[in-house]
């Protein structure tokens, strides 16, 4: 995959600089390696210096839309032909990517937006990289699902990206069956004419109290974050609101179950060990309860304490 000129620049004579404000910055050579590259979600302001450096610098950039990818370009002064790299042509294009890798050149690979290899086919040729040998080199910066994440106000304790949800409907709730019970805030990417039936699904599988947020448009002149729960959103697009622009949908946790009662508790451990020993009736209350394991076998020695006093 070798720079072609363009009868101004070429792989070894092109100007290897990139523009903040009109000062041309000149971009320090790379190492040999495929450096994945995150680009800006929708504001171009976003970009980072090093992102700049790579991008200016890097023998081979690869993306998804050359269109899409040489608006930054320009909008940064960068002179660097970018080549196409999509799931459409990854079979062709992937392999003269790695060539370029073997004959020591550095490859940058690009997304139309955020972080390469979330849910997109970078991942087939950071893994083709990898087993070649080659070093991979992440450039972070701009994250859609990050960006939902920190604007929803829900918990980001713990959380969980999930992509896409399946566009049919019975599978798409059986995905969020499987997701419905982790302890964890969910995030999705989601198209704006399938957002409705996705609120619509979220809120019979996982029910009408859990609170999520609707992200829209991040980073651009129309961000917007619809706040509620998925009761309040399913009314609102059952109202026929009209959506434009890409979507993550966040969905907090589900409520932490509530504790047994004690005399409960009790009840079942005085159950089990009449037909289990100390140790097994133990274990079977806390997968019956949630609870320690350890605490409810000291509570069965007090009550067998107990009942033998």
């Amino acid at each position: 995959m070798e720079h072609q000129s363009d009868g101004n620049t070429g792989a070894s004579d092109r100007q290897r600089t990139y523009r903040i404000q009109n000062i041309a910055v000149p971009a320090r050579p790379l190492e040999p390696a495929l450096y994945l590259v995150a680009t800006p979600i929708g504001n171009l302001s976003d970009i980072t210096l090093r992102a700049l450096e790579t991008l200016a610098g890097a023998d081979v950039l690869a993306c998804e839309d050359t269109r899409v990818t040489r608006v930054l370009l320009d909008r940064y002064g960068i002179v660097n032909r970018p080549y196409a790299y999509h799931e459409h042509n990854a079979d062709e294009a992937g392999p003269r990517l790695i060539a370029a890798l073997e004959a020591g050149k550095s490859v940058a690979l690009v997304s139309d937006a955020g972080t390469p290899l979330v849910s997109d086919p970078g991942y087939r040729l950071g893994q083709a990289a990898i087993e070649a040998g080659h070093r991979v080199i992440p450039i972070p910066g701009p994250s859609a699902p990050l960006a939902a994440l920190v604007g929803s106000g829900l918990s980001n304790e713990t959380f969980l990206f999930a992509g896409f949800l399946p566009s049919k409907d019975k599978a798409r709730r059986d995905r969020l069956a499987e997701l419905a019970a982790i302890p964890a805030t969910l995030l999705f990417f989601e198209s704006p004419h399938r957002i409705a039936a996705t609120v619509v699904a979220a809120h019979d599988v996982l029910g009408p109290d859990r609170r999520a947020t609707v992200c829209r448009e991040l980073t651009k002149t129309f961000e917007e974050f619809r706040r509620g729960t998925l009761f309040e959103l399913k009314a609102f697009y059952d109202e026929g609101a009209t959506v434009k622009g890409e979507i993550v949908l966040v969905i907090g946790p589900p409520d932490a179950p509530a504790a047994p009662d004690e005399d409960d508790v009790d009840a079942l451990l005085t159950a089990l060990i009449k037909d289990m020993p100390t140790g097994k009736a133990a274990t079977e209350a806390a997968k019956q309860t949630g609870l320690n394991r350890k605490i409810l076998y000291d509570r069965l020695l007090q009550l067998k304490a107990r009942d033998e006093s």
